[in-house]
């Protein structure tokens, strides 16, 4: 009788043991990502009950190679004008940087008036950091032509941009983007039910963290709230960046806008949360303004997970 009570109580102080051992596991060290699908539930996260008008989110660590926050990250949605990204990461890696752009007709017939002019020349690199800092879509069209074409005047697109469209999704998936799929060089949605472009919010994170290593001179505008780009016909473009917030966030390297009917507000950016810490936020599927909020709020926890660690 004496020894299966102590047998008994030590069951007890063992289980004990084992109910703070957890407790202490949960509030202290209790790991801080999150599980595919979910947003961060988890107790002492700075990403706890953080509020997104995004349907689908990810806080991807560059260096690393892993996410730090997902909120259904696999989630095939519009891309909209995120789909320049890759637009100008093929014209990069098809165009020497001093190659010369025409500007065709069909590019300026695009939707949108960035101030782009028929027959004007560019150089590449300033082509695309135009593009991507005012989400040009008669850049993108011209810088479509240009990066399938060579570094000829490109004349005229083939069709919702060509065989543009087959360089592009066969980078995605040569890049494990297996979510995303592109119909044109802009993004914008074909009609009232087809969108240019899909893919997730994981596969964006991928894109960047790709581009950043490869070409990360792409993004050297896009920081900036303003930019001066002056043509080879000297014709002097002043632009605003569509990221209308960029100077309330810390240390931004990379950033993109996209806003269609179809997508809703989408934004990405890349910061630095240290030196060699770059870090990729992408929202998809939320409000027009609730994108800029979303992208802040994920920033701001992102450094304070991190100076956690």
């Amino acid at each position: 009788m004496e020894a299966r009570y102590t047998i008994h109580n030590l069951v007890w102080v063992a289980a004990a043991l084992l109910f703070v051992f957890l407790v202490s596991a949960l509030f202290l060290g209790a790991p801080r990502e999150v599980s595919k699908g979910t947003e961060t539930d988890v107790l002492g996260s700075p990403y706890e009950g953080l509020q997104l008008s995004a349907r689908s989110a990810m806080v991807w660590d560059i260096a690393l190679e892993k996410p730090l926050f997902e909120k259904n990250p696999e989630a095939q949605l519009s891309l909209a004008s995120l789909t320049k990204v890759m637009t100008a990461l093929l014209a990069e890696e098809a165009l020497q940087k001093d190659a010369e752009i025409v500007v065709g007709k069909d590019a300026v017939a695009e939707e949108g008036d960035s101030g782009l002019l028929v027959g004007e020349r560019w150089r590449a690199k300033d082509l695309i950091g135009l593009t991507l800092v005012t989400s040009s879509n008669d850049g993108a069209a011209a810088l479509g032509a240009a990066a399938t074409f060579g570094a000829l005047p490109p004349g005229e697109l083939e069709g919702e941009g060509g065989s543009m469209r087959t360089l592009m999704n066969e980078k995605a998936r040569a890049l494990r983007m297996t979510q995303t799929f592109f119909i044109n060089p802009s993004g914008l949605d074909v009609s009232a039910g087809l969108s240019g472009a899909y893919g997730s919010a994981r596969d964006f994170a991928l894109l960047l963290s790709y581009a950043l290593r490869e070409h990360p001179s792409i993004f050297e505008a896009t920081p900036y709230a303003r930019r001066t780009f002056i043509s080879l016909d000297n014709k002097v473009h002043n632009v605003e960046n569509t990221h209308k917030t960029i100077e309330t966030l810390p240390a931004i390297i990379a950033s993109k806008t996209g806003f269609t009917d179809l997508a809703g507000g989408n934004l990405a950016v890349v910061f630095e949360a240290g030196p060699t810490r770059p870090i990729a936020v992408v929202v998809l599927g939320g409000t027009e303004e609730g994108r800029f909020s979303d992208v802040e709020k994920l920033v701001w926890a992102t450094l304070e997970e991190i100076s956690a660690q």
